[in-house]
């Protein structure tokens, strides 16, 4: 009689199961016929009769100034270059600025200057991946309200080519099977990562494990147990990409632990405008009486301009100690939003905290040429952030001449600040003391040995070039246009 009941419950249950997806298979096929009458009556012929190929770029934050964005019209640059019939379509909520503003403010930022005109979608809902919006479950509140975004933006235009190019992987399914598109992905940063993982499992504090979570055990395992289940569903919808295009060794090694599609996944080098950096000509310094040390990266959490500061105020209390040429600490970088400005204000409170304030300058989005003065004057490049997916600015400060110091951790530990034929390239360091105790160590080295290692940074950043990365993007993008 309980198996009969057993039966008679699951027998419908399953009925209806099957019914419910047969219906949702119905619903999203028809959406997805929906969209490609859509496509059809958006898009029109051009000169020569044909339809141009729709290539669309996903950037939400295009108009940022960041390394990121110097990937983007790079690329599309790149495309515009190879394909003649390709029309470059950049999905942004950038809706304070018009779309000539944002290419000449790339050209400005960037030095890149594109060959033919590119449609800009501008986009509504960008609040929706706001971090500000979510200060609980940020990666899921994030993740899901880029999909809402992706809805507008496939609504608003259905491109042939989809390429998700600031990490909001959740679209990919999206543009993929209800969009009909074939959909490629240039990952900067996993949104989560294994690194990720054991900071919780370790109950470590940082930027993103709260202090009053790593202090109760209970809390830690819940929050292992939502990341487990987020990194699960960032594997499935990743693991849709066509092609998947990651910035370095470190970003290879966690997209194929997570997304298993090794494939179809390849290493392209950000571009890096070495080029008009090793035109600064390289020199033995001259000038004694002051030197300069520089960080150049955008003004949000993660770069912790808080450790620069620290290790740049206990620096100037060991060498107040003897009679040394006088020091200062010029950060570069860019603010997208509210938070970035109120960071910024937050670490000039810090400086005046520390007594540093007159001895260190905040240069905020500042045009190209100025950013290149900077670093030529520089002695010492900075660089501060613990597991860098890449580092676009340790390059620039190799290429212009500078003695970088950056993180020993994530892509300047294994692909940049590397021995190059055997010869040290710059220094890496990891907390306060280690940053004090290395700027130290390279202030205290002659001019010529500084010169030497100089000389072999430059050397070494001919891999990360704008040329290489063409070649690399190029390659990698192939198989979208077949």
């Amino acid at each position: 009689s309980c198996f009969r009941l057993l039966c008679s419950l699951l027998i419908p249950a399953l009925f209806l199961s099957g019914i419910l997806c047969v219906c949702l298979v119905v619903l999203l096929w028809g959406i997805r016929l929906w969209i490609q009458q859509r496509k059809k009556q958006l898009t029109s012929a051009g000169k020569d009769g044909k339809r141009p190929l729709l290539v669309a770029f996903f950037h939400p934050y295009c108009n940022a100034g960041g390394g990121g964005e110097r990937v983007l019209w790079c690329a599309i640059r790149t495309l515009q270059k190879k394909y003649r019939n390709v029309t470059c379509v950049v999905y942004t909520g950038d809706r304070d600025v018009t779309g000539e503003e944002i290419v000449e403010g790339a050209f400005r930022r960037f030095n890149i200057k594109l060959i033919h005109p590119v449609k800009f979608v501008f986009l509504e809902k960008r609040y929706l991946v706001e971090a500000s919006l979510y200060p609980h479950f940020t990666l899921l509140g994030q993740s899901l309200g880029s999909v809402f975004l992706g809805w507008e933006a496939l609504l608003k235009c259905v491109p042939d080519i989809y390429i998700d190019s600031m990490g909001y992987a959740f679209t990919l399914p999206l543009f993929k099977y209800l969009g009909g598109c074939r959909v490629g992905c240039y990952v900067h940063y996993p949104t989560i990562s294994t690194d990720m993982l054991s900071v919780v499992r370790n109950q470590d504090t940082r930027f993103n494990n709260a202090a009053f979570i790593t202090n109760n055990p209970l809390f830690s395992k819940f929050k292992l147990l939502y990341y487990y289940f987020f990194a699960f569903m960032y594997g499935l919808v990743g693991s849709c990409s066509d092609v998947i295009m990651v910035n370095s060794s470190w970003t290879l090694n966690h997209i194929l632990s997570l997304w298993r599609a090794g494939a179809c996944t390849s290493v392209v080098y950000p571009p890096c405008d070495v080029q008009t950096f090793l035109d600064i000509p390289l020199e033995e310094e001259k000038s004694t009486t002051e030197y300069s040390i520089v960080s150049v990266s955008q003004f949000r959490p993660e770069k912790d301009h808080p450790l620069q500061i620290r290790a740049f105020a206990k620096l100037l209390k060991e060498k107040r100690l003897g009679q040394q040429p006088s020091l200062k600490l010029i950060l570069i970088g860019g603010c997208r939003n509210e938070q970035d400005e109120e960071r910024v204000n937050n670490l000039k409170h810090l400086c005046e905290e520390l007594g540093v304030s007159n001895n260190v300058t905040f240069r905020i989005n500042i045009p190209f040429e100025e950013l290149k003065r900077h670093l030529a004057e520089a002695t010492i490049g900075l660089h501060t952030m613990w597991n860098e997916h890449f580092g676009i600015g340790v390059v620039e400060c190799m290429a212009a001449g500078t003695v970088i110091l950056a993180h020993n951790s994530g892509g300047p530990k294994l692909d940049i600040v590397v021995p190059y034929e055997g010869h040290i390239t710059g220094f890496l360091a990891e907390n306060e003391d280690n940053y004090a105790e290395t700027m130290a160590y390279i202030l205290s080295l002659s001019p010529e040995k500084r010169l030497e290692i100089r000389e072999n940074a430059r050397r070494s950043v001919h891999r990360f070039s704008d040329q290489r990365f063409e070649e690399t993007f190029l390659l990698s993008v192939e198989p979208l246009f077949k």
